[in-house]
């Protein structure tokens, strides 16, 4: 005992640094990162969390020599403290940690750049005072060098160790089964803390990883027969409405239904699209079911009815996996099959993961004029990308499929004053005041659109799906976002309620225009369109249903285990009541646990195995596999 105590004595220098890794940490959490806690021991864990990784991070420098020790020490600081600032400046938009999956995308980094810059704040030089303390003190102070063993250095190691065994066995007591949620990030975070958390999602990534290895056709038949037990038929007077008819799809960037039928100073912030509703289908209850792969998460959603990861972007970590996607069925059908969008073709990895799904034609921005002048934020302005489109759809053999993706309404919602067709929102946020009239601008491209539709004797061959792509809105904004719906606070059901987009159903001719309120996501609509074109889905394995299906519950499930119904809202780990938006006994929704848990885990377990390679070398046969598991 004598002989850790002395060691733990001469290390003054070490524990200073940890001191102040430990504090700022937890200082980060709460005004950084916001985390709330609804007790004191969840208080107390959220302050104690940093410090096993802290002592655990800097005592690898004790394993150095001398001087350098201490060089060593102020080294593995700075490395951590950066590791605190990036996923601050990620957390300030998507409101999430990092993940390793995320480093996969670095080839959007440069398209990505403006966007950085606008997180970033310059009150963030805080974060490395304490380098700097540390540095002149050993610089000015000529802080001694003491003789260390590395069998002291391992003790102090073996400390933070035990630091971490403390912290997890309250933290498993505070939520049993806490490690089995690692798709609840900020809940990891805040029980075991943020280092942690890293090296718990290094060892799962590891673990995805293996999965394709020791997968095998059994599986596939595992996961038919969940998702047979929960097919839903289609409404017999809505399937086959559309058969021959082109298929437009309109991902609507960052657009959430916050906005729809509302107004800034009087003006509509959307009066095309309230128009359209009018004369469509409607959902008013309809969810983005995004993670970290925002567009390319929805894209994956609907052309696969199956989840995006819980981490990182499909796009990247999975683009080399066989799909059953609908653009490889529409192909079958005699359809041709397209994406149009001005951005670079790698951004997103859409070159590779386009041919995985089946894409025919990919007309990225070489297919576009794109200068100076007709550009602003992340590219071509939706007007003239609109306007360019409808050659290039022209030059298409007709029936086709064709997905626009929109880029004007997107973070940090740049405009110039000759578009702004509304005023800024007035609030403390830049973000929500900007983001008001880059919507009204996407609304009047989209009118656009259909009106030069019409004129080329397109429209009344199509039908048309409109959707919001993921939220514009982060968390970092709910002070304004309060402000903006006439709330005191916004609260965890209201974040939930913020997920909704609009998603809307055009067929021209429709004489009888409605609105929907079944609850429902993107997971739904790959089936929804194969019902609306006559294409039997019932072989297909997906995890959303027909929005028209007279069978189908109301009920959707979002990527991080949230999910809504027609009476309740689950999110954090608590039950709302949706008509009051007031917590209730976590027993009203307990009867959907296990259907979350199994939805999310076999939608990841056809993902990471790679399961669609067993369904046939060419998918052609898809009845041999509904042979086998019947």
């Amino acid at each position: 005992m004598a002989n850790i105590k002395a060691v733990f004595s001469k290390l003054k220098f070490f524990w200073l640094a940890v001191f102040f890794l430990w504090i700022k940490t937890y200082v980060l959490y709460k005004v950084g990162f916001r985390i709330h806690t609804e007790s004191l021991l969840q208080e107390f864990l959220l302050f104690f969390n940093p410090l096993s990784s802290a002592v655990f991070l800097l005592g690898l420098s004790l394993f150095f020599r001398d001087r350098l020790r201490n060089i060593m020490l102020i080294l593995a600081s700075l490395l951590a403290t950066f590791v605190l600032y990036f996923n601050l400046v990620y957390y300030r938009f998507f409101s999430d940690f990092l993940t390793w999956p995320v480093f996969y995308q670095t080839s959007n980094v440069q398209d990505l750049q403006g966007s950085v810059f606008e997180l970033m704040n310059g009150t963030d030089v805080f974060l490395f005072v304490d380098i700097v303390i540390l540095a002149v003190v050993l610089f000015k102070k000529k802080i001694p060098t003491v003789n260390l063993k590395k069998r002291e250095a391992g003790i102090v190691l073996a400390t933070a160790v035990m630091i971490f065994t403390f912290n997890l066995g309250i933290a498993q007591v505070e939520r049993p089964q806490l490690l089995t949620r690692s798709f609840d990030r900020e809940l990891l975070v805040k029980n075991i803390g943020m280092f942690n958390y890293h090296f718990y999602d290094a060892y799962i990534q590891s673990q995805s990883n293996a999965q394709r290895a020791f997968a095998d056709s059994s599986d596939i038949i595992e996961v038919k027969h969940y998702v047979d037990a929960n097919y839903k038929e289609p409404d017999p007077e809505k399937f086959g409405i559309a058969t021959g008819k082109n298929v437009i799809v309109l991902s609507l960037e960052s657009l959430q239904s916050f906005v729809i039928n509302e107004t800034i100073e009087g003006e509509e912030i959307t009066p095309f699209l309230n128009k359209l509703i009018d004369e469509s289908y409607y959902f008013d209850n309809f969810y983005h079911q995004t993670a970290q792969g925002k567009t390319s998460d929805s894209e994956f959603l609907v052309d696969n009815s199956l989840f995006g990861r819980g981490s990182g972007a499909v796009f990247f970590t999975h683009a080399g996996n066989e799909y059953n996607a609908l653009p490889e069925i529409l192909n079958e059908e005699g359809y041709f099959t397209s994406v149009m969008h001005a951005n670079n073709k790698s951004f997103w990895n859409r070159d590779m993961m386009y041919q995985s799904l089946g894409y025919n034609q990919f007309f990225d921005i070489d297919y576009y004029d794109v200068t100076e002048e007709n550009s602003v934020g992340w590219g071509l302005k939706d007007i003239d990308f609109f306007e360019q489109s409808i050659d290039l759809l022209k030059s298409q053999p007709e029936p086709y499929y064709s997905k626009f993706i929109t880029l004007t309404n997107h973070f940090p919602f740049e405009l110039g004053e000759e578009d702004r067709m509304i005023n800024e929102y007035t609030s403390d946020s830049g973000t929500l005041n900007r983001y008001f009239p880059t919507v009204r601008y996407m609304d009047k491209a989209v009118e656009i659109f259909f009106e030069r539709m019409k004129e080329e004797g397109l429209y009344e061959d199509s039908i048309f799906i409109l959707y919001g792509d993921h939220y514009g809105i982060s968390e970092n904004h709910n002070r304004a976002m309060s402000m903006f719906l006439g709330k005191d606070e916004i609260t965890p059901f209201d974040t939930i309620q913020l997920q909704r987009v609009p998603m809307i159903i055009h067929v021209p001719g429709l004489t009888e225009p409605e609105t929907i309120h079944t609850v429902s996501g993107q997971i739904d609509l790959k089936p929804t369109i194969m019902h609306l074109l006559g294409i039997d889905s019932k072989n297909d394995i997906q995890f959303g249903s027909d929005l028209f299906s007279p069978e189908r519950e109301s009920f959707v499930v979002l990527r991080d285990g949230s999910f809504v119904t027609d009476d309740y809202v689950f999110t954090k780990g608590i039950c709302y009541d949706k008509e009051t938006g007031t917590d209730v006994e976590q027993s009203y929704c307990e009867p959907y646990f296990e259907k979350v848990e199994m939805d999310l885990d076999y939608s990841d377990k056809v993902l990471y195995g790679d399961l669609f390679r067993f369904y046939g070398e060419n998918k052609q046969d898809a009845e041999t596999v509904e042979g086998v598991t019947s």
